[in-house]
């Protein structure tokens, strides 16, 4: 097989990033805009030792379950992967994905209850757009930091549409540089937005490089025209040279310093750094599911990864105690807040990472009848997982993961500490794109 060369392929599986799988010369061949079912014509842009990347040249026979693309940008964005699919074979696929990651890593095999999804548009409650050289926002093109101008994403509320528009009409009247990553040279950054669901709320944030935002007034006041409800302006500072999006200091130039949502019941305050889902109707389904999973009422619960506190606080009230671990100091001194904003008297929180805090609460002699853990994408550590099934010894864990390779890898691990896998349910929290949740119920063997 050669770089350009052409060939006629068979589409016969996803990858995890949502390529289609054909194969061809005994080599697997990933090719973007494809999926299941249909015969393409494939042009080879890479070749490696045993398999080679595609390009998608022409429609031979297509999938059944093929749909018209909706997004003028979407073979351009990194964002959605399966536009060109209906919702129903992107569900089967992702729910696929989990069990075959289960049974082929984890070493077990339990096939899934039905993967829990909601509508696939408009469902994200925070976005953080680049912008071009020209002034436009949008978003990066996949694997790459080439910015795909975008006017209105269909994962984004419409109202996401008019503040960046708002902010960019703003930015070129008042000659506002813009930030360049490969010079480091350039003020504005990024414009980040966060809508709370159920208040309405709106937060917009400009990250900048500088320390003051030049006219300042003319913008509050054209934000405040585009939206009644956006009660929180602010700036970020990020003067470093990195593509990290977000520095470490936040200042409030009209409004508030945080807006609130509520979750599950539950009110939760949303700075700019605050971690939160951002999709809230299928966080409060797996948040639902979690809690099944757990069954608290009159359990000690310790909550590893808690993040805000948003599942451990959601549980409290059925609880008998909630403890929460976070490695980011923000973010327990919001889930702090939030257990008082709820008059939550029974949670605590810890500012450790997850394997310092269990070594404190064992030394403490704490104990639990449930663990939770949402680690990131990189899971949970060998060490902690025998600190949860040796120390703590729970009769159940209750793991949720955004990531189901590394989950099936912990799966394995726990049951080589006497953990075994009883249930699981994918969750889809990022419908269009290639992302899956997955909420597992772990019972002590």
């Amino acid at each position: 097989m050669q770089k350009n060369e052409e060939y006629i392929l068979d589409i016969v599986d996803v990858t995890a990033e949502g390529s289609g799988v054909g194969r061809a010369d005994g080599m697997a061949v990933f090719v973007p805009l494809t999926t299941v079912g249909d015969r393409a014509k494939v042009k080879i842009l890479k070749v490696k030792k045993s398999y080679a990347y595609g390009k998608l040249i022409s429609l031979i026979k297509p999938s059944k379950s093929r749909i018209d693309n909706d997004c003028p940008v979407f073979n351009q964005c990194g964002g959605c992967v399966y536009r060109h699919i209906s919702y129903y074979a992107e569900k089967a696929i992702k729910q696929n994905k989990v069990y075959e990651n289960i049974k082929r890593i984890g070493g077990v095999d339990i096939k899934p209850q039905p993967i829990i999804a909601d509508y696939p548009d408009r469902y994200r409650n925070k976005a953080q757009y680049p912008l071009d050289e020209s002034g436009n926002a949008g978003f990066y093109a996949f694997h790459s930091h080439r910015i795909i101008p975008c006017e209105d994403c269909l994962l984004q509320p419409r109202i996401f549409a008019q503040i960046t528009e708002c902010v960019c009409d703003w930015a070129r009247k008042n000659d506002i540089s813009i930030y360049d990553e490969t010079t480091h040279k350039g003020f504005l950054r990024h414009i980040y937005i966060r809508k709370a669901q159920v208040t309405n709320e709106i937060m917009v944030c400009l990250v900048i490089n500088g320390d003051i935002l030049p006219e300042s007034d003319m913008l509050i006041d054209s934000l405040l025209k585009v939206d009644g409800n956006i009660k929180s302006v602010q700036i970020n500072i990020n003067k470093k040279d990195t593509n990290v999006i977000l520095g470490d200091i936040c200042k409030t130039i009209c409004g508030e310093d945080y807006i609130t949502d509520v979750l599950c019941g539950v009110k939760i305050r949303l700075s700019p750094l605050s971690f939160y889902q951002v999709n809230h109707t299928m966080a409060e389904k797996l948040y639902d599911k979690a809690k099944e999973y757990a069954n608290p009422k009159g359990k000690n619960i310790i909550d590893l990864y808690c993040g805000a506190g948003t599942i451990g606080l959601s549980m409290a009230k059925d609880a008998k105690s909630i403890i929460g671990v976070e490695i980011i100091p923000e973010a327990i001194e919001d889930a702090k807040y939030n257990a008082e904003i709820n008059g939550i008297k029974n949670a605590r929180f810890i500012c450790a990472d997850a394997t310092d805090a269990a070594y404190q609460l064992v030394r403490e002699g704490v104990t639990a009848d449930t663990v939770i853990v949402d680690p990131p994408r990189k899971g949970v550590s060998a060490e902690v997982i025998k600190t949860i099934a040796h120390d703590f010894h729970p009769q159940t864990v209750v793991y949720v993961s955004c990531d189901s390779a590394t989950l099936s890898r912990d799966i394995k691990i726990f049951g080589e500490n006497g953990y075994r896998l009883k249930e699981y349910t994918p969750c889809d929290l990022f419908p269009r794109t290639a992302h899956v949740e997955t909420v597992i119920l772990l019972s002590r063997a």
